[in-house]
Parts: C-alpha cells; sequence; structure tokens
C-alpha cells in the first residue's frame, strides 16, 4: 500500500511523543509512533485531518500521537481488525518499522470512518497509581485535622482515583491502606513516610467535561484503549479498579470544571475537611479557566475555618524534573506545602512533607 508521509511538524511531534513512550515504559508504542513517522499513513480523510490539524498538536495540547495510538488500540481491544492485531501483544511486533507502518496502513484504509470518529475524542487515561502520591497528603490532613473527608476531583476521567482509600499500599517497608484490595500500589518510594492514621472518607465526587460511565461497555474499552498495550500490569490494574468502582459507585459529574468547582464549595458544612485535588488535570484548562478556578478555591478558603478546613492538593507538571511537583494548599492561612515530587504515571513519589 502506498504511504504518505506526514509534514515534518507533524512528524516532529510523533518522535517527540515516541521519546516519552519509551521513557514510561512503553516501547511498544515508541516503535508504532516511530514507524508512522518514518513511512507515513495511507492517502485517507485520516492522514488528512492529521496532517492539517490546527493549534497545538503535542502532548500537552490537543495530543494527535497519543489519540491516534488509543485508537488503534481500541480496534484491537474490539476485535476490529484481525491484521492490525497480529502486530500488537502479547504477540511479539514486526522487526521491520515498515511492515508495521503498511499494517497500521491498511487497517486505516479499511476503517477510515471508525479511526476518523475515535480522533474526536483526546486520550484520558485514569491512571490509578497517580493515588500513591495523592494518597499520603489525605494521611497528612487526616493526622493534622483529625476530621473526615469530603473529597472531590477535578478532571477525574472514570473517577478511579475516588476510592484510593480503598486500595492496597506498600510504602517501602510499611503497609498503608485496605489490606487485601484487589488494587495494590508499591511505588519506588523515597523520602519520609505519611503518618499511618485511620482515615475516612464521609463524600467522594468527581467532575470531567468527558467523563466515563463505568456502568457502559463502549467507555470501559475506551478507557482501557488509551493505556498502552505493552504494559499488562497497567491493564491489570485498571481492569481491577473498573471492578472495585462499580462494586462501589460514586458519581463523577460531566461539568466544567470552575462552574463544578464553584457551585460544590459554595456551601462547606462544619465538621470536616474538604479536600480538592488534581493530578496531571489542571495544565490542560485554558489559562482564563485557571484563574477563575483559583480564584473560586482561593474565595471558599477564605471562609474556612479551624472546624471547616479547606486543603487543594495537586500533582501538575512545573518547569523542574524529574516528574511532577506535589503541592498543598490549605486554609485558614492560605499555607502552601511542596509535599515532595512523583512520577507522571505514579511509579515512584519523593515524599518531603
Amino acid at each position: 500500500m502506498k504511504l504518505v508521509r506526514l509534514p515534518d511538524r507533524v512528524n516532529s511531534v510523533f518522535i517527540a511523543q515516541a521519546d516519552a513512550c519509551e521513557k514510561l515504559g512503553s516501547p511498544f508504542t515508541a516503535l508504532l509512533l516511530r514507524s508512522i513517522a518514518e513511512y507515513g499513513l495511507p492517502d485517507t480523510p485520516v492522514r488528512q485531518r492529521l496532517a492539517t490539524w490546527e493549534g497545538d498538536i503535542s502532548g500537552s495540547g490537543d495530543s494527535i500521537p497519543l489519540r491516534l495510538t488509543g485508537t488503534l488500540h481500541q480496534m484491537v481491544i474490539r476485535n476490529l481488525d484481525i491484521g492490525l492485531a497480529t502486530i500488537y501483544p502479547p504477540n511479539a511486533p514486526a522487526a521491520d518499522s515498515l511492515v508495521i507502518a503498511d499494517t497500521v496502513a491498511q487497517a486505516i484504509a479499511r476503517h477510515h470512518t471508525f479511526v476518523d470518529h475515535c480522533l474526536d475524542s483526546p486520550p484520558q487515561t485514569n491512571e490509578i497509581r497517580r493515588s500513591n502520591a495523592i494518597y499520603p497528603a489525605l494521611l497528612k490532613i487526616a493526622s493534622q485535622t483529625k476530621l473526615p473527608i469530603r473529597l472531590s476531583e477535578v478532571g477525574a476521567s472514570a473517577g478511579l482515583n475516588l476510592l484510593m482509600d480503598r486500595f492496597d499500599y506498600r510504602f517501602g517497608a510499611e503497609a498503608y491502606g485496605a489490606k487485601g484490595s484487589p488494587v495494590h500500589l508499591q511505588p519506588e518510594w523515597k523520602g519520609c513516610l505519611p503518618p499511618a492514621v485511620d482515615l475516612e472518607i464521609v463524600e467522594r465526587r468527581g467532575c470531567d467535561l468527558r467523563a466515563f460511565d463505568l456502568t457502559s461497555e463502549d467507555d470501559r474499552i475506551r478507557l482501557r484503549s488509551y493505556t498502552w498495550p505493552d504494559q499488562q500490569d497497567r491493564l491489570d490494574r485498571l481492569d481491577a479498579a473498573v471492578d472495585l468502582a462499580r462494586e462501589n459507585p460514586f458519581v463523577v459529574d460531566r461539568a466544567d470544571a470552575v462552574e463544578w468547582l464553584d457551585e460544590r464549595l459554595h456551601t462547606r458544612p462544619a465538621g470536616r475537611a474538604d479536600v480538592v485535588y488534581n493530578t496531571i488535570a489542571w495544565q490542560y484548562l485554558p489559562e482564563e479557566a485557571r484563574k477563575k478556578g483559583s480564584a473560586v478555591v482561593e474565595k471558599a478558603g477564605r471562609n474556612a475555618g479551624p472546624d471547616s478546613p479547606l486543603f487543594w492538593v495537586s500533582m501538575e507538571a512545573d518547569e523542574e524534573r524529574p516528574g511532577a511537583l506535589l503541592q498543598m494548599i490549605e486554609w485558614p492561612g492560605a499555607l502552601t506545602t511542596r509535599l515532595g515530587r512523583a512520577d507522571f504515571h505514579g511509579r515512584w513519589v519523593d515524599w518531603r512533607a
């Protein structure tokens, strides 16, 4: 099949994403992206759309490489294309990148309408291991306030991390969380340990513009497709967390983050600690929305008291490396604490609180 290379502007983004996938432990996805960048795609509406995509096409914007790889993985999960499945795990990938590019091209040519439709959706993972960074913050808050917690997640995706208190953790040599949980997390732990205290979450709710409905098989497949296919441990962990969530239902509202926060924090009864948190989500909001959202949280913080404290915990990229910054702002007082740093996928935590 004739392949047409993508423009240099697009290829450079595919190569950059391939490098990121390699560093994050997905050599297959890296190989897939490099093969497409090297040889191109068939001359279909899909290639035309990717070649002329406007705006920020990088991983911090519309992330068109991961839109495409998520779509291809979804085709494999749905058994839509036998030929494409032959190059996917658990099968060994072809040694020749031209074979990979040609196999992808044929699958896109056969299913270009499906691919074009799926490209509408930005990649959305619900990385459970990010709870490795947020759960210790909840332990710190519980130890400090001695209050039950009302949990609010911005950019919650499917909301799986709202169940973080029901995961089984091992930080260093110490066990935390729900012993025997089907979701077991054991990050590489650096620094001091969080306090080992009882944690009570009395309410949990999230929001996302494109929230997944875990009762829908279509949504469960789409969620799974954005996890890289050669990372079976992540896929197994996701499946376990989805099963846990279906047994312990909660609500993730399809809502604008700023409007949702304003309503969520408008009334805060005394006798509990309100905790707003976000992980690799706030940075994707438009700048104006981030300003408005910050103002909403700060306004609620000004009304906080000793028996109704407010905490904002975030895990977001900053100018430093490695990983993302863990930070907490607490009211009363608007005190900012740098809790440490964490890997973007939660594989390691460097806890400094």
